[in-house]
């Protein structure tokens, strides 16, 4: 019976470097918010951030996991964007912010979509959970469930609009996820809706109250939430190249602080950071002898691009070193893990990512097989 072994391969990234010198990177910016984060949206690294873990009440940011709920429902066909929705009391009533619908007035499903993102509308956000889920109640389940499947480890939703409740909590650290499993899986509609400035429902016209939408070009959503407990609040995308980031701002003390203290961040992020493609998706990396299948080989890649988010200048130095089980025998499945790569910069280890098989490998027949028994048995 044959051992199995390890190897070790340093390759080198397959990538020019952007720059070859190290910028100086400045520390941190100090924010007047109870709690924030930056991260970048292809990477997910954490460029900064206070306070991520830390359970806060989301006020109107609850409203993107509305949204991922309402689009999926649209997504998997049980909701149509020209589907009227029924307006019950209990929405018409809603405190805080509305977008002005009344009960005996056909809403279209589009229509409550753009009241509750552009608008914020409490109305609109009930509305709709209402006629997926029959109560704001159950649909608060659906939230939760959804959470879940996104990763969301420390935050739970009672209601779909975000008014208070003690226990309707999340962290900054869960809501960058959200925000960022939103613009993933539904880029067609945050491109829609989320950099709209200025919305008119029943003759009302309200503008957008995320004011980087003015103030940043860059900048193309996402919410805005506010509640006297929770303070002023801010989750924005801004994309500069092919670099987004995405912000969030908790309890800062008034609108204006908001949309300043994000722009502090966004623009420390692009400034002094830089996100690099290392590999694309299904790119061979390395070709792995296999034993006993059809093909002798098989190419080893990555299962998404992988990018690596750094200070510039200092990608120049970062280092790959690959392992791989051996021996690799048939039957292989493609996607089946079969080594791992590692990247170091300056001798620290800053990430490793699983390599996959990019096909699947047959056995051979038999006098194949045992060709390949005897070669591993005098290696």
């Amino acid at each position: 019976m044959h051992k199995n072994f390890s190897f070790t391969l340093f390759v080198y990234l397959l990538i020019t470097p952007l720059v070859g010198w190290a910028a100086q990177v400045a520390p941190s910016p100090e924010l007047a918010v109870k709690a924030y984060l930056l991260q970048d949206f292809n990477s997910g690294n954490v460029i900064a951030s206070h306070q991520k873990d830390v359970r806060i009440e989301p006020a109107s940011l609850t409203k993107i996991m509305t949204a991922y709920v309402v689009f999926d429902a649209i997504k998997q066909g049980h909701l149509k964007l020209e589907q009227n929705l029924p307006v019950s009391e209990k929405a018409w009533k809603a405190e805080g912010s509305k977008m002005f619908i009344e009960p005996n007035k056909p809403v279209t499903v589009d229509e409550l979509l753009h009241g509750m993102i552009i608008q914020s509308g409490n109305d609109a956000s009930i509305t709709l959970a209402e006629g997926i889920a029959g109560a704001e109640e159950q649909f608060a389940d659906m939230m939760n469930k959804q959470g879940k499947k996104l990763g969301l480890s420390n935050t739970q939703f009672v209601n779909a609009t975000g008014l208070p409740d003690k226990n309707h909590y999340t962290t900054a650290g869960d809501l960058a996820l959200l925000a960022k499993a939103l613009i993933r899986d539904f880029p067609l509609e945050y491109s829609r809706l989320y950099s709209v400035k200025e919305y008119t429902y029943n003759k009302i016209t309200q503008p957008n109250r995320n004011r980087l939408l003015w103030l940043d070009a860059n900048v193309d959503g996402m919410k805005t939430g506010h509640t006297d407990s929770a303070g002023y609040c801010l989750i924005a995308s801004s994309k500069r190249g092919n670099t987004r980031l995405v912000s969030v701002i908790l309890g800062a003390a008034s609108e204006a602080m908001r949309a300043s203290e994000s722009q502090k961040l966004l623009n420390y992020g692009f400034q002094f950071y830089e996100s690099t493609l290392v590999y694309k998706q299904a790119q061979t990396i390395n070709t792995l002898r296999v034993y006993k299948g059809q093909d002798k080989t098989v190419a080893a890649s990555l299962n998404k691009d992988y990018y690596l988010t750094l200070p510039k200048g200092d990608y120049a130095r970062v280092k790959a070193s690959m392992t791989s089980q051996q021996p690799l025998i048939a039957p292989l499945k493609s996607g089946q893990v079969v080594g791992k790569i590692t990247f170091s910069l300056d001798g620290k280890v800053i990430s490793a990512q699983n390599l996959v098989a990019s096909k699947s490998v047959e056995v051979a027949g038999f006098f194949g097989r045992l060709l390949d028994s005897i070669k591993l048995l005098i290696q």
